[in-house]
């Protein structure tokens, strides 16, 4: 079996594989941040907790109301952004003219209240969610064998990312989120409901989240503690990408899934703390991010 530096290709193509897969999760979960970041300047940390949400919502449309993946796909995003919409209208609203601190400190209670709530009703045990019958079995590729699910996870990442980028870049809608974020009382000025535009820019941060949850659930075990285990490295990922930056939360997502992978094969000592490391590097070199900008 050809090797690369004495690992064998198929363990190779495999922890790549494996990287590209929390990779994908590390980018849909950081571009759910960086475009609450980019419009409302808050620091959601609750957003692992409404990934863990949607991972919730596909377990209990599964056991209470029969219905599948398919289904949950469509119906737990929108679920968990009709609860982000009310967090944002009740609670966030009222602190945007005061300091980020502010925003940080109440998104932190809220997760760990959610945390709490779910680790009550349901243990930290984790609960089973199976892949579906259309997505079950591998690819056999010649020089390793890919699981169809996860193939299937990262597809539809780079899919949402894309859309999402070429939304908020290409088109009038985006134009106006971005003058939302450089002068929203000249906005409101022109007639546009600026209050409104930021709960759905909350909505879809959470929306990308909840189905990050979603697609989640077959993969890793559904528990109220999988958001608290993401969330760090997530938010490190936004900050090496640069607050605020679609484009560098995609790409730096991705690539630090798989510099992760490569790190179990290569040096799997320095796996946990890879991504702190570069992070540190990157604030050193150029503190905005890789594609942040100054302000």
């Amino acid at each position: 079996m050809p090797t690369v530096f004495g690992i064998p290709m198929a363990a190779l193509f495999g922890q790549v594989v494996l990287g590209c897969v929390n990779g994908a999760f590390y980018a849909l979960l950081s571009l759910g941040l960086a475009l609450i970041f980019g419009l409302l300047n808050v620091i959601n940390f609750a957003h692992g907790a409404l990934y863990m949400m949607g991972a919730f919502a596909a377990w209990l449309l599964l056991g209470y109301a029969g219905i599948g993946y398919w289904g949950s796909l469509i119906l737990a995003p929108l679920i968990v952004a009709l609860i982000a919409g009310l967090i944002e209208r009740l609670l966030l609203s009222h602190l945007y003219k005061l300091d980020h601190l502010y925003g940080l400190l109440l998104t932190f209670g809220l997760a760990l209240l959610l945390e709490g709530l779910f680790r009550q009703q349901f243990g930290v045990s984790g609960l089973p969610y199976a892949v579906p019958p259309e997505l079950q079995g591998v690819w056999n590729l010649g020089f390793m064998i890919l699981p169809i699910y996860r193939g299937w996870v990262v597809a539809v990442s780079v899919v949402v990312c894309v859309s999402i980028w070429a939304l908020i870049e290409k088109t009038k809608l985006g134009a106006i989120l971005r003058a939302a974020t450089e002068n929203p009382t000249l906005l409101a000025a022109f007639g546009v409901n600026v209050p409104l535009l930021m709960t759905a820019t909350f909505c879809l941060g959470a929306a990308l989240a909840g189905l990050s949850g979603v697609l989640a659930a077959p993969i890793y075990s559904v528990n109220p503690l999988m958001g608290s285990n993401l969330i760090i490295v997530v938010f490190a990922v936004v900050v090496i990408g640069g607050m605020g930056s679609i484009m560098g939360a995609v790409v730096t997502g991705f690539a630090l899934g798989l510099i992760e992978g490569l790190c179990k094969v290569f040096v799997p000592q320095v796996t946990a703390t890879a991504v702190f490391v570069i992070m540190a590097i990157v604030l050193l070199v150029r503190p905005a991010g890789l594609f942040g900008k100054r302000r």
